[in-house]
C-alpha cells in the first residue's frame, strides 16, 4: 500500500465562517498573522536584550523536552490487563491507552470486570488511565466514556476519535463540513469540559481531517480548550518537515502525537518485519523534525508509539515481554532522535 501523496495547492477561498491558515509558505491569515505579530513584539517590548534571553530560555527548555508516552493496550492484542499494566512503566509511560475490539479487548475487559475491579488494577500497578479509544462510539457519543474516565480517577483524559465525512472536500465546502460536525459535537464537548477531558479527533483517512488543508481548518474552527487534533503521521504524506509543520502550526491546538509512520502499509497481511516498518526507527520517516517540533511547543500531551497489525486485535508479537521490548527500542529510537 502506497503512502498518501501530498497533495497539491489546496483551495484559498475565503469564507466569512473563518479566515483559515493557507498551506506552509502562503500567505497568513489575519488571525495567524496577528498571533505572529504579538509573539515577536513580546521581546522587543521588554527590551532589546531580552530577546536573547528569551530565546536562551526557550532553546534551554526545548533541550530539555522529552515526550510523555502513553502505552496503547491494542499493541498487545487481547492480553488482559492484569498482564499489560504491569508492563507500562517498564515502557517509559504512567499512562494506559485503552483500545476496544477490533483492534484490543481492555475497554470491554472496563465493563466485564467492573469499575471498581479495573481502578484497583490500576492502582496496584501505578498508571493512570490517560485515554480511551473512541472510534467505536464515535464522536457524538462521548459523554458515557467520559464518565468511565472519571471514575477511573482520569485526570485529563484524551478521547481520540475521527470527525466521519468526505475528505476530498475543499475550501468553503469543507469549512462548512467542519462547522456542520462541531455543531454536532456539542454534547460531547459539554462532557468533556465537565469532567477536565479532551477531545482529540485524529487526521484518519476517509474524514474530514485527512488532509492538511483539512487539519489547518479544524484547528481554526475548533475553539475549546478540550478540544483539538490527534495527529497521526501515519496518515500523512510521508514528509517530515510537513508533519513538523503541521504540529508548529497546530500549537494548543495539537492535544494526542501518534509516533507511527505509513511504512508499508497497515491494511494487508505482511511479513512480520514489513508490519513493523509502522514503527519508529523501523522505516523510513524521520522524526527528528517532529519532535524539535513538539520540544518548541513545550508539547505537554500523550506520545503514543503505535502500529497496526493485520489482522487488528492480534498482538503486535507472540509474548508480552517481546512487546515490551519493541516499545522500547521504538522509544530509545525516539529519546535518541530528542537529540538530534
Amino acid at each position: 500500500m502506497s503512502p498518501p501523496r501530498r497533495p497539491g495547492a489546496a483551495s484559498r477561498r475565503s469564507t466569512r465562517a473563518v479566515s483559515v491558515r493557507p498551506a506552509a509558505g502562503g500567505a497568513l491569515s489575519r488571525r495567524s498573522f496577528g498571533r505572529s505579530v504579538a509573539a515577536a513584539a513580546l521581546p522587543l517590548a521588554a527590551g532589546p536584550a531580552a530577546a536573547p534571553a528569551a530565546a536562551e530560555l526557550a532553546g534551554a527548555r526545548a533541550a530539555a523536552w522529552r515526550p510523555r508516552f502513553i502505552l496503547s493496550s491494542a499493541l498487545y492484542g487481547t492480553f488482559p490487563l492484569a498482564e499489560i499494566l504491569p508492563e507500562v512503566r517498564k515502557t517509559g509511560a504512567d499512562m494506559i491507552d485503552l483500545w476496544p475490539r477490533p483492534h484490543g479487548s481492555q475497554r470491554e475487559e472496563i465493563d466485564a470486570v467492573g469499575v471498581e475491579q479495573a481502578a484497583a488494577l490500576l492502582a496496584a500497578a501505578g498508571v493512570k488511565l490517560g485515554g480511551i479509544a473512541c472510534y467505536k462510539p464515535g464522536p457524538f457519543n462521548l459523554a458515557g466514556e467520559f464518565a468511565v474516565a472519571k471514575r477511573l480517577a482520569a485526570e485529563s483524559p484524551v478521547l481520540v476519535t475521527t470527525a466521519p465525512g468526505d475528505g476530498g472536500l475543499e475550501g468553503a465546502a469543507l469549512v462548512t463540513a467542519i462547522e456542520r460536525f462541531l455543531e454536532k459535537l456539542g454534547p460531547s464537548l459539554a462532557a468533556a469540559e465537565e469532567t477536565g477531558g479532551v477531545i482529540a479527533i485524529e487526521n484518519h483517512s476517509k474524514s474530514l481531517l485527512q488532509s492538511p488543508e483539512g487539519i489547518r481548518r479544524f484547528a481554526e474552527l475548533a475553539q475549546s480548550d478540550h478540544l483539538g487534533v490527534a495527529l497521526a503521521p501515519h496518515h500523512l504524506p510521508q514528509d517530515a518537515e510537513l508533519i513538523a509543520g503541521l504540529a508548529r502550526e497546530l500549537g494548543p491546538r495539537l492535544k494526542f502525537v501518534y509516533a507511527q509512520q505509513h511504512g508499508k502499509g497497515s491494511k494487508e497481511k505482511l511479513p512480520k518485519a514489513d508490519e513493523l516498518l509502522q514503527l519508529p526507527g523501523r522505516g523510513p520517516l524521520d522524526f527528528r523534525p517532529l519532535l524539535r517540533a513538539l520540544a518548541a511547543l513545550n508539547f505537554t500531551g500523550p506520545v503514543e508509539i503505535f502500529m497496526h497489525p493485520v489482522p487488528r486485535g492480534e498482538p503486535i508479537l507472540p509474548s508480552v515481554a517481546e512487546i515490551t521490548a519493541e516499545v522500547n527500542r521504538a522509544r530509545e529510537h525516539l529519546l535518541a532522535a530528542c537529540g538530534g
